[in-house]
């Protein structure tokens, strides 16, 4: 995690493609993982938008109701949010305003009081990570427990004389970056959804990299079909325009709408306090200071930032630092991704890192003993590594064959389903390694039942509407909502990243080869993984402050933390920064539970905490529905 104070000095951050603004000083929040960064996959929010929003009561609000505006008009929508549409340039650059607009799908949680009371501190902007994951999501399934975070401990029901008037009260908004979920205009892959799941089903049956000989011409073919089909979407103008909807999905332009998001909530926000103060004043006479609308006035082109930002999200966070250093107040880094690396590609390359954390589910599962790890061997942490090793290498020869049961039909289990479930362990150990353990136990005894169950669940139903099927393939109405987020990553990452633009079959065979070299663990994804990049952002940002959590996984979703908490929300209350060189410890350690300390909490101190499980048990519950493949 990294932290910035507002008027610190900062180097010049590496190249951005795209932006015109030069660096300036600075000061940031970075946030880093003791151990270990991983995929930078939406952090438990990839399907999140659709899924979340059937888990949320509807009140049969549809985005559709909402007419985009230049100026925030926010309308109720789910339970207890409130839902725009930001209409903003495609272009930024282009000078006459008569190109084509993007519509930013915002929720909004608001704050515990309202904007117009002098406790309340501001919108914290959100971004789960990616490339590619949806901030309404986020903002639907975590957004009030990050705001219990970031709030003050104390009520702010409480009578004035009880409650500390310096305490502060977030609104939290999330937003969906261009070309997710239901920001629009959108852009799909395949002409409708049950097209897209049959690809899935298929890419499922070929296997990851590494699982059969042919491995890699089939992955590579893939790459090629589905690049294809996402490049047609993207780079289609609509008739009578120039601007193609995959020229503007990079990171920079996601941050001018940043900027854009906190300036229009600055103008809202004034309109909201003047429409307070004539109230005042009819009901009490005139306010000679006119107190309200003075503190709620727009700083019009001096809105500041709060921000916090996970994995991608990250990357997000310091492209908006760089372009616009003066706008930042609070910025919170969770999961540092090296930027350098990120838009350049040189850098170090830390897959090994997986491997340390498969070492600590060995670690973990000899501790907890076979009462708390079904894998456990005796022997310590090699031999339990050992008989996973051998589990994989008899998976690899030899799939297990699964009969049907009352809730499924019949499966086999691959080695590609165990490497994906060891992916999954490490992005999320928590909950990762317990299910790690179980599987690998029951394949072990040759029972892939609660492994063919697992698949089955994380599949998701492909029936076209009847809205898709009266308009035809590729329309709009086909077009299904929380279902592109892996393909806006691509989309982004091609963007932002042109070395990956240049990626042909032998470059595909050397990297594959390189990662595999590095590591067993995951040398066979085909993705971005990065390590503790907070120290190193940091060195960029002087003046801000590196908290590290001593845990495994990805982001601090991963374990929880009161002391990484107390930390957060100190920064968002008063800005003060932690001690250099803090490191604070989990409160539950995977295979084994709870700390000691959990039990001894006080009233506050639990309520931070039940919080924090949530969130991780949202992500848990999220993540655990990413394909196998």
């Amino acid at each position: 995690m990294v932290l910035e104070k507002q008027n610190g000095s900062s180097l010049p951050s590496p190249p951005i493609p795209g932006r015109r603004n030069k660096a300036r000083p600075i000061a940031l929040a970075l946030m880093g993982l003791a151990g270990f960064l991983w995929l930078m996959l939406p952090d438990g929010v990839r399907h999140s938008t659709a899924k979340g929003e059937q888990n949320a009561p509807l009140s049969a609000f549809s985005w559709d109701q909402i007419t985009p505006s230049k100026s925030l008009e926010y309308h109720d929508c789910f339970d207890g949010f409130q839902c725009a549409r930001l209409e903003v340039p495609m272009d930024y650059h282009r000078e006459n305003g008569q190109g084509r607009q993007m519509a930013i799908a915002i929720a909004r949680l608001p704050a515990k009081v309202p904007v117009t009371d002098s406790r309340y501190g501001g919108a914290v902007l959100i971004n789960p990570g990616g490339p590619g994951g949806s901030g309404v999501g986020q903002a639907l399934l975590l957004g009030r427990d990050m705001q219990m975070i970031v709030d003050a401990e104390t009520d702010p029901a409480l009578p004035t004389k009880t409650a500390h008037l310096s305490a502060r009260y977030f609104d939290i908004i999330g937003f969906d970056p261009r070309g997710v979920n239901n920001t629009t205009p959108g852009f799909s892959c395949f002409p409708n959804l049950f097209s897209q799941r049959n690809w899935e089903l298929q890419v499922e049956a070929d296997g990851m990299l590494g699982s059969s000989g042919d491995s890699l011409m089939r992955n590579w073919q893939r790459a090629l079909a589905l690049g294809a089909a996402c490049s047609q979407a993207l780079q289609s103008a609509p008739e009578g325009t120039d601007e193609a909807l995959g020229e503007h999905l990079n990171t920079p332009p996601v941050a001018r709408d940043m900027l854009e998001i906190i300036e229009r909530h600055g103008e809202w926000r004034e309109r909201q306090g003047q429409t307070e103060q004539r109230m005042y004043d009819r009901m009490y006479g005139y306010d000679q200071q006119q107190r309200i609308v003075t503190r709620t006035k727009w700083k019009r082109g001096q809105e500041k930032l709060l921000y916090w930002g996970r994995s991608y999200g990250t990357v997000l966070g310091s492209t908006f630092a760089t372009m616009f250093p003066d706008r930042m107040e609070r910025v919170l880094l969770d999961a540092v991704v090296d930027v350098e690396k990120y838009y350049t590609g040189e850098g170090p390359d830390v897959i090994v890192d997986a491997d340390a954390i498969f070492d600590r589910f060995a670690f973990y599962c000899d501790t907890a003993g076979l009462d708390g790890c079904p894998f456990y061997r005796q022997g310590g942490p090699a031999a339990i590594k050992a008989a996973y090793l051998e589990l994989e290498a008899a998976l690899y020869n030899a799939s297990v064959p699964v009969p049907p049961s009352a809730r499924r039909g019949p499966e086999v289990v691959t080695w590609t389903d165990l490497k994906s479930v060891l992916r999954y362990s490490v992005y999320q150990p928590l909950f990762g390694f317990p299910l790690l353990a179980h599987f690998a136990k029951s394949l072990a005894g040759g029972d892939g039942s609660l492994m063919a169950d697992f698949k089955q669940r994380s599949r998701s139903p492909s029936c076209p509407s009847d809205q898709c099927l009266q308009t035809g393939p590729w329309s709009g109405e086909c077009l299904e909502k929380g279902a592109n987020e892996l393909h806006a990553m691509s989309a982004i990452l091609c963007s932002d990243a042109p070395y990956l633009r240049d990626m042909d079959k032998a470059r595909f065979q050397e990297s594959w080869t390189s990662q595999k070299a590095r590591s067993f663990t995951l040398g066979d994804y085909w993705a971005a993984i990065t390590a503790l990049g907070a120290k190193k952002m940091s060195e960029s940002f002087p003046g801000s402050v590196v908290l590290q959590q001593d845990s495994e996984g990805h982001t601090t979703l991963a374990a929880p933390s009161l002391c990484v908490s107390k930390a957060i929300r100190a920064y968002f209350q008063s800005g003060v920064l932690p001690d250099p060189g803090t490191v604070c410890g989990a409160d539950m350690k995977p295979l084994l539970g709870e700390s000691g300390s959990v039990h001894a909490m006080n009233a506050a101190d639990r309520a931070m905490y039940d919080a924090l499980m949530n969130m991780v048990a949202q992500a848990n519950s999220l993540s655990r529905r990413l394909p196998f493949a």
